[in-house]
């Protein structure tokens, strides 16, 4: 019996297998360039520097030669996306469009009960994803509610939202209520355990126990993962007194905001094919520029950039557009964000929108009778990072006496150092000590000499690791004559793409 009830899920992940084609798959979540009869890309599963993963189309694989990480397509889709192997078999059957075989209906002792106590101590995944979705659809009904939904499309017309966008971005609104959620899933009979542990729910203080909605009398944005799936929500404020403006959904197993862009399942697309990112700053101004047909634009959800949010980008594209005000707060925003993707292999350019518009953002700009032509100036005139960086270093140091400038320099190539100067490639780091040069007014070989010879000392928002001291008996390694078989392997591990050029026997 136990043979028999495995025969269709078996059946289903071949069928699945053999309709999925792998670098279509892999493709659609970085960017892969073909090498011979395999493809390259930079892994996912460890920061990748160099392309280390290769994908093998005739044998439906994948192996990073850096990291281990290796398998087919569900092996990617698990890992990648942390999902469960069925949900990555209705993930992938959906996509393909294979009909999975019926799932057998649950036994009735299986079922779980109606509250908190009854639900598992440890909730997956899928289930928090569940609870995420079924909030999502209370939302987007309460939007088109005739009474609970009228405050919220007032805001959606006078922001001038289309309906397709509203669509397109699943907005939806909270009712001005303090159960208007917890009410919907009592009468469900859903557990709220995993409503509760994404945020959606908090629980009341005192003796009358209980939950309350996290979500009051907002617009919402659901915001979803690179695939679509809801991981965590946005509230903007309706009623102009109530604070904050924005309110996001606290970090949970699904939603890390260091790492998570807003508008990423709609803007992946138009980013791998036009190879640019344009990064705004809030939901609104990246449901304008989608709406002005402008679909390769995402936004930062209320944080600075993190080289995590550098790690995302870089495996879709060539070149980040950050969007910044060129006041003070928007040029410290510019710093940080330089600092975030300096190691990462990316071009990173600053627009500042004030440099052409005096409209506040792009939300403001793209609804003004020829402001798609005005942005597009905004996006051309773009600058490097470094450049932008180094132009107001250089103005800095023009008002500065000797010691003071010699100070400022030195500072910044420290920082540089620290956020992993020595560790770029030598065209790329003979480029910036020359254009640091030429700016500050300082000759290249001065320039070359402030650098200290280290290498970064910690990796950008992180705390310094402690170093672990050798034992003091530990015995030193003797040098010694390495043999040309010694040598082809350490220059493979050094750059494991050079297996890519290499016959399977000759790799063997």
């Amino acid at each position: 019996m136990r043979l028999s009830a495995t025969f269709p899920q078996s059946d289903d992940k071949q069928r699945v297998l053999d309709a999925t084609d792998i670098v279509r798959l892999i493709g659609e979540h970085i960017t892969l360039r073909a090498k011979g009869r395999e493809y390259v890309g930079l892994c996912p599963f460890h920061d990748d520097h160099k392309p280390s993963m290769c994908v093998v189309p005739h044998k439906q694989m994948y192996h990073c030669f850096s990291c281990g990480a290796g398998g087919n397509a569900f092996s990617f889709v698990m890992n990648y996306h942390k999902m469960g192997f069925r949900e990555a078999l209705e993930y992938l059957a959906e996509r393909a469009n294979v009909t999975l075989t019926p799932l057998r209906a649950r036994a009735a002792g299986a079922r779980q009960g109606d509250g908190p106590d009854d639900a598992p101590p440890d909730l997956s995944r899928a289930q928090m994803l569940a609870a995420n979705q079924t909030a999502c659809d209370f939302f987007r009904a309460i939007r088109s509610h005739p009474e609970h939904g009228r405050a919220a499309r007032a805001v959606i017309e006078r922001r001038r939202i289309s309906q397709d966008m509203a669509d397109l971005f699943l907005l939806g609104a909270a009712p001005d209520k303090w159960d208007g959620l917890g009410l919907t899933i009592a009468s469900k009979s859903i557990p709220v355990a995993a409503f509760a542990a994404v945020g959606l729910l908090k629980a009341r203080e005192g003796a009358g126990g209980g939950y309350y909605d996290s979500f009051r009398n907002r617009l919402i944005f659901p915001i979803q993962d690179q695939i679509g799936r809801v991981i965590a929500f946005g509230g903007r404020r309706i009623d102009e007194e109530d604070e904050p403006k924005y309110l996001n959904s606290p970090e949970s197993p699904l939603f890390d905001k260091s790492s998570t862009l807003y508008a990423l399942h709609q803007a992946a697309q138009a980013i791998r094919t036009s190879r640019t990112a344009i990064v705004t700053e809030g939901y609104m101004d990246a449901i304008a520029c989608h709406q002005a047909g402008i679909a390769n634009v995402v936004a930062t959800l209320g944080t600075a950039l993190t080289p995590s949010h550098a790690r995302v980008l870089r495996r879709l594209c060539d070149t980040v557009v950050l969007l910044f005000d060129g006041d003070d707060a928007g040029q410290r925003a510019a710093d940080r964000a330089l600092e975030a993707f300096f190691a990462a292999e990316i071009d990173v350019k600053i627009a500042v929108m004030s440099a052409v518009t005096d409209a506040k953002d792009p939300d403001e700009l793209l609804k003004r009778a020829g402001g798609t032509e005005a942005f597009g100036s905004v996006i051309a005139g773009a600058v490097d990072a470094l450049e932008y960086r180094f132009v107001r270093l250089g103005a800095k140091a023009g008002s500065l006496g000797l010691s003071a400038r010699t100070r400022l320099v030195e500072d910044d190539i420290a920082r540089l150092v620290d956020l992993g100067l020595n560790e770029q490639k030598p065209v790329r780091k003979q480029l910036i000590i020359k254009h640091l040069a030429r700016l500050v007014g300082v000759d290249e070989a001065a320039i070359r000499a402030a650098i200290p010879e280290r290498r970064r000392t910690r990796a950008f928002g992180t705390a310094p690791e402690p170093q672990a001291s050798p034992p003091a008996d530990a015995a030193v390694p003797a040098t010694s004559r390495q043999s040309i078989p010694e040598r082809l392997l350490g220059c493979v591990l050094c750059d494991p793409t050079l297996l890519l050029g290499l016959a399977p026997e000759q790799r063997d």
